[in-house]
């Protein structure tokens, strides 16, 4: 159809075509297709439908060359109904001499312009109806089949463009999402790693306060825990001069104590008043905020706040609070564990972070790595489909790193083998990593009754947990601290004991001068609670032999230990 346009409007919708594709916003591209739509046919009034979901009516209306007054003296805008829905039903182009004239006019409400001609044509995205272009009132006369032509090429053009800007919109939106999920995982991971080796609780507070407040980009983060019937800032981070550090805020009848009750977070955009009268005397000098429960086994233990978003604020989104409720659940984890190891006893304490271990060691592999998984494969089929983009490309990347960094947090925090199946098996399997991923040349002699079908039932699980750390430990220090070539593991069980020793060949250290590690403490420390032994043998240049011995304490034998037995019998 184009064939009968003249060389000058050719010309001008090949620039429009080669600015549309450009343009990245699906309403600059409205709006210039407006603007375009009315210069190649000299109409005075231009509009663009958009149609709703069931493509029935319209659910956007966008004028031009209407002024303000005008626009307010018509009021409703159309619905598409009359000659608007001529083209809704039957999606070709329209063209009228006398609007009026015509059997499916509706007529004009009180204080719309006059209009005689009119032109209209369907916006195709994918083969079906998306939007309608109209025209009214051309200079000069009725509109002639060149302007019909050039209004269903300007439409063609649009939809191409619009297709365009919505899919990088799209893609846009997802790589905000994978952002923000990097960041939630980046903030997680930490205080995975805080859980797995930090016990100073003051330390695991001002991590979550900083991770907290990076997550939401907030102004101000604050730590409350209960303490009888008050909360009490226990860590902060950001701006502390909207907040009193002595603040004690009563949990009965105030908006943070009713989040502690209720166990969920809400938020907050009028601390002028509300938010006020509920901490306390005092105040804070802040207009929004974000409270967040520490939820741990049902019970809460205190809340995070966070104050005034710095970027895209001062209000926090939907988003903001997902993130950081799923934040606080770590955080809160991570607090529980800390004050444990801090109040209760040594034994109760090791106790307690082995099973933590186990359980984010199984939620981080069930859950987030699926979750990754999932989410690799989403942008993986927007890269199929959609532009082609280099941050695509590296997002994949990133995700693929922390999905391996992720795997190396499971194994490291408790490895499923060691519960599964027994000390064995996740002991081949660290040996295993230790000279794929470390590099070092680790021979193990690995010889336990229960693997090698001698004893009914596995090790005590104090017993397996002691003899796995322990070598986990050497092989650490092996790797971080002796330049070693070879290590050797041997694990032998008789009646009455597991005797271990793990040896290397590196530079060794004085013992009358080396200042114990927290390694070699927390080894000690493992092993007196199930009635073992260690000792350490080194000398410069002369490699480090670790020897320990347990007592082979076995569990109870049912049922089910035989079959454990017989399927370890079966894998060793």
């Amino acid at each position: 159809m184009a064939k009968d346009l003249d060389q000058q409007a050719l010309r001008q919708l090949l620039e429009v075509g080669r600015t549309l594709g450009a343009e990245l916003s699906v309403e600059a591209v409205l709006e210039r297709v407006l603007d375009v739509a009315r210069e190649l046919t000299r109409a005075r009034y231009a509009a663009l439908g958009i149609l709703d979901d069931r493509r029935a009516e319209l659910e956007r209306f966008l004028v031009a060359g209407v002024d303000d007054e005008t626009h307010r003296a018509i009021g409703d805008l159309p619905r598409g109904h009359g000659i608007l829905g001529e083209l809704i039903r039957d999606p070709r182009a329209l063209r009228i001499d006398d609007i009026p004239a015509h059997p499916r006019s509706y007529g004009f409400p009180p204080g719309h312009p006059p209009m005689t001609s009119f032109l209209g044509a369907p916006i195709l995205i994918r083969g079906e109806a998306w939007g309608i272009i109209y025209l009214t009132e051309k200079e000069g006369g009725p509109f002639a089949e060149r302007d019909e032509q050039a209004l269903v090429t300007l439409a063609d053009l649009a939809s191409v463009a619009i297709a365009n800007a919505r899919l990088y919109s799209d893609v846009e939106r997802r790589r905000d999402e994978l952002e923000r999920a990097v960041k939630g995982l980046e903030a997680t991971t930490a205080i995975a790693r805080a859980l797995g080796g930090e016990t100073d609780t003051g330390r695991v507070l001002e991590l979550i306060v900083k991770r907290a407040r990076a997550l939401v980009e907030a102004r101000t983060v604050l730590i409350l825990l209960a303490e009888d019937d008050h909360l009490t800032i226990a860590s902060s981070a950001g701006d502390m001069s909207l907040a009193p550090t002595d603040m004690r805020v009563p949990i009965a009848g105030t908006v943070p104590g009713a989040v502690m009750r209720d166990q969920r977070s809400e938020r907050l955009t009028d601390l002028g008043s509300r938010l006020r009268l509920s901490l306390g005397e005092d105040g804070v000098d802040a207009s929004t905020a974000l409270i967040v429960p520490l939820l741990y086994r049902g019970r809460s233990s205190g809340l995070l706040i966070a104050f005034d978003r710095l970027a895209s604020g001062p209000e926090f989104s939907a988003e903001d609070e997902r993130l950081l409720s799923a934040f606080a659940a770590s955080a809160a984890t991570a607090v529980a564990t800390a004050r444990s190891v801090a109040d209760q006893r040594l034994r109760a304490s090791l106790r307690a972070t082995e099973e933590e271990r186990k359980r984010w060691a199984r939620e981080l592999h069930d859950e987030t790595l699926q979750g990754l998984s999932a989410l690799r494969l989403l942008l993986a089929e927007a890269k199929r489909t959609g532009p082609s983009g280099d941050y695509l490309v590296r997002a994949i990347a990133q995700l693929d790193d922390e999905t391996e960094k992720l795997r190396a947090i499971v194994a490291e925090l408790r490895p499923a083998a060691l519960d599964e199946l027994g000390v064995g098996p996740a002991l081949d399997s660290l040996i295993a990593r230790a000279r794929d991923e470390w590099e070092l040349d680790v021979s193990a002699s690995i010889d336990l009754a229960y693997a090698s079908g001698r004893a009914p039932t596995r090790l005590e699980p104090d017993v397996e947990s002691t003899l796995y750390r322990v070598v986990q430990e050497a092989i650490t220090n092996v790797r971080k601290h002796a330049h070693a070539h070879r290590v050797q593991v041997t694990i032998v069980e008789d009646d009455t004991s597991v005797s271990v020793e793990v040896g290397d060949d590196g530079v060794g250290f004085d013992l009358a001068e080396a200042r114990p590690g927290f390694g070699l403490i927390g080894m000690e420390e493992r092993l007196a609670l199930v009635g073992g032994e260690l000792d350490l043998e080194s000398a410069p240049s002369q490699g480090t032999r670790v020897s320990a011995t347990v007592p082979a304490r076995h569990r109870v034998a049912d049922a089910t230990a035989s079959n454990r037995g017989e399927a370890a019998r079966h894998t060793g």
